[in-house]
């Protein structure tokens, strides 16, 4: 892997406390004569698995956008021509949500190509370079620019341009990039946890829960119980059965999820793009309301009777453990008005974020078991039959209940149209009103000021509603704050649910993130630092980096960690992809170790040359805690999502500091 950094800071490469920079792709070019005068110049780009190229068309402009990727053709008038626009080929186009905007990218391998006319018939070569930046699914790097020198013979180059020598003054302005971090050698970098599906297959089981109570599931318990340990010749055949039908029960929620991952496997970005589709988001909106309705008691969805009929019958005709097999698919069939709107949240669920196909899987079987363990459980110990509660107006409850919860969810796949498209209709302060507006309608059906067609009149509250009733005023009262311009409007419990915070009815004016008092020069952080007696926090960001996005807005707007931010640390912010050119005296020559000549000519050259030459690392968010004397305070850290893990973090350099 080729190294970004300078010969000077090679020193510093067996340092195991800090990480090679990444070089995910690799660039060559090439050149074909078309016609006498005509060529075709040829540039490829091959990427590393994962990681992706933007196309020349993105929006520029954008305080959050991805970088296009541009190529420039050093030519004078005199020597030859360009004939049309450089050529890039199909790629991928989707929305990206964090973005705000469709995109178009480029994976694993990518050719554009450019025509010239040759005016000066004694030109030898083309020289271009090539702007661009890469991601992948987590972070970007800092933009870069890659050099071309095409030979018109058609001898075929590569992407480096002929070494060169710098001058005094350039290796000057080079070595002002480096600082002596001291103490590299106490700390190690962060560990990167491999994401668990135990978080999903929770869920699902709690779903599973949810649907055993309604009045489509509970009341089949018993019943089926019953029908296996009576109907059998001997208690252990009836223990046998009622466990294969189990079992079956399992099994066959897990098989609805099979068919997501042929989708996947054919395309891994086709259940993302399902996600954000903005037709796909209103039919799914759409269904909600009419589920939520269902269980309010207006109508009943069920699934065509024949069906249910057929397979009843197989399973009385079969017999044994195909006949299981079908009792097990009925259920699943006769029960689809209570569980269809439930397996309609996870299947939503899944497909919007990065588990895909796997997470569904997982979301489905916990949802199965969960079903599935009754049956079980209860044809081992068929006394606790006699405790189960009888059915009755709680299981309409349990329905209408869901009914709240069902609409609720309609209205987030309604924001996903809604941020797609950019209607402006659900900011973020009218999302958390409806649902407001929608707990309230719940609390008072609990509280019984409300009632629907299905509801007998209601003598007294019982314990259960008058608990599930304060619980939803409570929640309520924490949604409130979310529709003021306060630092409490960040409601972490729901981060990922509701429009995220830039998407909202105020205005909101920062001098840095967050209006945080950020300096955007290292030396003048370095200066105030000196002068307030406080320990740094350098931020290695990006303006089309979405992860900076995420930890500003969902981890450094947590009121502890925003309060340790302004009043502990003297905060540095160096964008990396800032395309503001550096003055003419500022520009200059920077000598990498393989020759090459990297050319700091804007602000983000700069910062990403220093960020790479001094920790390394060349990906954003970066986070590094050091002294004005350049002390490190603790490990350098990376993109982490958890508050309360980042605001350790920063005390443990907080701490650090204070006992040098």
């Amino acid at each position: 892997m080729r190294n970004l950094i300078s010969i000077l800071a090679l020193i510093l490469v067996s340092l195991a406390s800090f990480s090679q920079p990444l070089d995910p792709i690799k660039w060559s070019s090439s050149i074909e004569k078309e016609s006498e005068n005509v060529y075709i110049l040829y540039f490829k780009a091959t990427l590393d698995s994962g990681w992706h190229l933007y196309s020349q068309n993105e929006a520029e402009g954008d305080e959050i956008a991805p970088t296009p990727t541009e190529f420039t053709f050093n030519s004078t008038s005199d020597s030859y021509e360009l004939i049309g626009e450089t050529i890039e080929p199909k790629g991928i186009e989707k929305f990206d949500p964090i973005f705000e905007m469709d995109v178009k990218y480029f994976e694993n391998e990518v050719t554009f190509s450019q025509k010239i006319k040759i005016i000066d018939k004694n030109i030898k070569s083309v020289n271009a370079e090539v702007f661009f930046s890469v991601c992948d699914d987590e972070k970007c790097l800092a933009p870069d620019t890659i050099e071309f020198a095409l030979n018109l013979s058609g001898k075929k180059t590569e992407s480096e341009t002929t070494n060169t020598i710098v001058s005094a003054e350039d290796q000057a302005k080079s070595e002002a990039l480096y600082i002596d971090i001291k103490g590299k050698e106490k700390f190690v970098s962060d560990q990167v946890e491999e994401k668990s599906y135990i978080t999903i297959f929770a869920l699902g089981f709690l779903g599973g829960l949810i649907a055993l109570l309604t009045p489509c599931v509970f009341p089949m318990i018993p019943l089926t119980v019953s029908f296996f340990t009576k109907g059998a010749k001997d208690r252990k055949k009836g223990l046998f059965n009622a466990i294969t039908y189990g079992f079956f029960i399992f099994t066959i929620y897990v098989l609805l999820s099979l068919p997501f991952h042929v989708l996947d496997s054919l395309d891994p970005e086709i259940l993302n793009n399902i996600s954000t589709n903005v037709t796909l988001n209103v039919i799914f909106f759409v269904i909600f309301i009419i589920f939520a309705i269902s269980f309010f008691g207006y109508f009943e969805i069920t699934l065509p009777a024949s069906w249910s009929t057929k397979l009843d019958s197989k399973a009385t005709s079969v017999g044994g453990i195909i006949g299981i097999f079908f009792m097990a698919l009925t259920l699943a069939l006769v029960s689809f008005s209570c569980t269809g709107p439930i397996l309609g949240s996870l299947l939503g669920g899944s497909l919007s974020s990065d588990g895909g196909a796997m997470q569904l899987s997982f979301g489905m079987g916990g949802f199965g078991l969960a079903l599935a363990l009754p049956f079980g459980l209860f044809a081992l110990f068929p006394n606790w039959l006699n405790s189960l509660p009888k059915s009755g107006g709680w299981l309409n409850t349990v329905k209408v209940v869901l009914g709240f919860i069902e609409l609720a969810l309609a209205f987030k796949f309604l924001s996903n149209a809604d941020l797609v498209e950019h209607w402006g209709l659900l900011k973020r302060e009218v999302f958390i009103a409806i649902w407001i507006f929608i707990g309230l309608g719940m609390v008072l059906y609990l509280f019984g000021k409300i009632r629907f067609p299905h509801d007998s009149p209601l003598q007294k509250l019982s314990l259960g509603r008058k608990t599930l009733g304060v619980f939803t005023l409570l929640f309520v009262m924490y949604l409130i704050p979310g529709l003021t311009n306060t630092a409490y409007a960040n409601l972490k419990l729901l981060s990922g649910f509701p429009p995220p915070l830039f998407y909202s009815l105020y205005e909101k004016e920062a001098h840095g993130p967050l209006g945080l008092n950020a300096y955007t020069d290292f030396e003048k952080g370095i200066d105030a630092a000196k002068t307030q007696n406080k320990p740094i926090m350098i931020d290695f960001t990006g303006w089309a980096c979405v992860n900076c996005r995420k930890m500003e807005e969902q981890v450094w707007s947590h009121p502890e960690v925003i309060e340790v931010l302004k009043s502990k640390y003297v905060l540095i912010s160096l964008y990396v992809d800032d395309r503001e050119k550096l003055s003419e005296q500022q520009q200059f020559n920077f000598l990498k170790p393989d020759g090459r000549i990297k050319k700091i000519k804007t602000i983000g050259d700069k910062w990403a040359t220093f960020q790479t030459l001094n920790f390394q690392n060349n990906s954003q968010p970066y986070y590094v805690l050091i002294d004005s004397e350049m002390n490190l305070l603790n490990r350098t850290t990376a993109y982490t999502p958890n508050a309360d893990e980042y605001l350790d973090w920063l005390q443990e350099g907080l701490n650090n500091y204070k006992v040098k």
